[in-house]
C-alpha cells in the first residue's frame, strides 16, 4: 500500500463519511478509477477500510463527546433506541457481506444510487423542520431511522443523508436529527469493524501507511462533521445533491461504456432495426 494512496483514500473517507454523499459509493468509485489508471487493484482494501473507518468512529466520539457521556446518565433511555434502530443494518449487514459481497463496492451500483441520495437530499432541503428533540423518539421511529440506515448499506446511498432525511420525516429538529444519526452509526461502524478483523486476522500490512490514513481520516471527518451540521442548521442540503446527482450520471456513463455496442444492439432488436 503505498502513502499516496492511502492518504488520498483517508482524505476521500474522512469527507464523505459526514458529508450526506456516500463514503461507501466515493470509495467503490475510487478503487475503480485506481485500478484502471494505474493496471492494478488497491491491496489490502478490507484492511485499509478497517483503518479509515477507526479515524472516522474517533472523529464521532471527538465531536459528540458530551452527548456519549450523557448516554451513562440521564439519557440512558437513548441507548434503547440506538440499539433498536441498530438492528436492521445489522440483519441488512450480514446479509449482504454473505450472499451479494460484490454489490458493495460495485461503482455501477453506486453510480445508480448517487442520484437516489440526491433527490432525498433536495426533499431534506425543502421539508420544514419539526420541534422533536431525539430524545423524545419512541422506539418504533427509531427502527423507521434505522431501516433507512440499512438501506445505505448498499454504496452511493448516504447514510448520514439518510437518517438524517429519516428523522426530519419524523419531525425531528435538524441538528437533533444529525445528532441521533450519528450516535446510531458508532455501533455500525464498530461492528463492522469488528466482523473485518474477525474474518481477516492476520494482514501483511506496514503500520506506516495506515496510522497515518488513520489520522487523516479522522482530522478531515472532524473537519467535515463540523461542516455538515453548519449547514444542516441553514437547511442547505441541496447543495450536496448538486454533487452526487451529476456525479451518478457519469459513473453510470464510464461504467456502461464498453457495453454501449451491445445495448445498440440490444435496442435495435426491441425496436425492431
Amino acid at each position: 500500500m503505498i502513502w499516496l494512496e492511502i492518504l488520498v483514500l483517508a482524505t476521500v473517507q474522512g469527507i464523505t463519511e459526514f458529508l450526506p454523499i456516500s463514503s461507501s459509493g466515493h470509495l467503490a468509485v475510487g478503487e475503480e478509477a485506481f485500478k484502471q489508471l494505474f493496471g492494478f487493484p488497491i491491496e489490502e482494501k478490507l484492511t485499509v477500510h478497517i483503518v479509515l473507518h477507526g479515524g472516522s468512529l474517533a472523529a464521532i466520539l471527538v465531536f459528540y463527546w458530551q452527548q456519549i457521556w450523557r448516554l451513562l446518565g440521564e439519557d440512558r433511555r437513548v441507548i434503547g433506541l440506538i440499539l433498536v434502530g441498530s438492528i436492521p443494518a445489522a440483519f441488512a449487514g450480514l446479509v449482504l457481506k454473505k450472499y451479494f459481497e460484490a454489490v458493495l463496492v460495485s461503482p455501477l451500483v453506486a453510480g445508480c444510487m448517487f442520484p437516489i441520495t440526491g433527490i432525498m437530499l433536495l426533499w431534506a432541503a425543502r421539508r420544514k423542520p419539526g420541534e422533536t428533540d431525539y430524545l423524545e423518539l419512541g422506539y418504533g421511529q427509531a427502527l423507521v431511522i434505522g431501516v433507512f440506515q440499512a438501506v445505505a448499506i448498499l454504496p452511493g446511498i448516504s447514510r448520514s443523508g439518510s437518517t438524517i432525511v429519516a428523522g426530519l420525516a419524523l419531525g425531528l429538529k435538524r441538528e437533533q436529527a444529525a445528532t441521533f444519526s450519528f450516535l446510531l452509526v458508532i455501533p455500525a461502524i464498530g461492528g463492522a469493524m469488528l466482523l473485518e478483523i474477525l474474518d481477516n486476522p492476520t494482514r501483511d500490512v506496514a503500520v506506516g501507511p495506515l496510522f497515518a490514513g488513520a489520522v487523516v481520516s479522522f482530522v478531515v471527518g472532524l473537519l467535515a462533521l463540523r461542516w455538515l451540521v453548519l449547514w444542516l442548521k441553514q437547511g442547505r442540503l441541496d447543495l450536496f445533491a448538486w454533487w452526487v446527482i451529476p456525479l451518478g450520471v457519469v459513473v453510470v456513463a464510464w461504467q456502461l461504456w464498453p457495453l454501449l455496442p451491445f445495448i445498440q444492439l440490444f435496442l435495435r432488436f426491441l425496436l425492431g432495426n
